[in-house]
Order: C-alpha cells, then structure tokens, then sequence
C-alpha cells in the first residue's frame, strides 16, 4: 500500500476516527472496532478492548 494512501479511510468519519472508547474509558483514541456491548447494541471500541474480548473468547 502507497504511504500516501494509509489512513485515508479515517479521514471520512467524524473526528478522523478518534473518540472515547465506551469499553475503558480512554479518551482521543482511535475507534476502529465493532463490539457487541449490551446485548443488541454494536458500538466502535479501541484496539486494546477488541483484542481482550478475542483473549476471552479463546480462552473458553
């Protein structure tokens, strides 16, 4: 992939893809993961709580 091209899909979302993660409470972070919270709801989380649900989901 050309470097030119590399974060160019953020540039369409609001903030550039940047915002509080609902999961941990991290503020300026960037979004960029689909998380079931509740039982029916998706929301955008942050790398670290997309990657502790797969941690999770492995383990059992």
């Amino acid at each position: 992939m050309a470097t030119t091209t590399r974060g160019r899909v953020l540039w369409d979302q609001p903030n550039r893809g940047r915002g509080t993660c609902p999961v941990c409470n991290r503020t300026g972070i960037k979004l960029l993961y689909e998380r079931v919270v509740d039982h029916d709801v998706t929301k955008q989380v942050c790398k670290n709580c997309r990657s502790k649900k797969q941690l999770k989901k492995q383990g059992t």
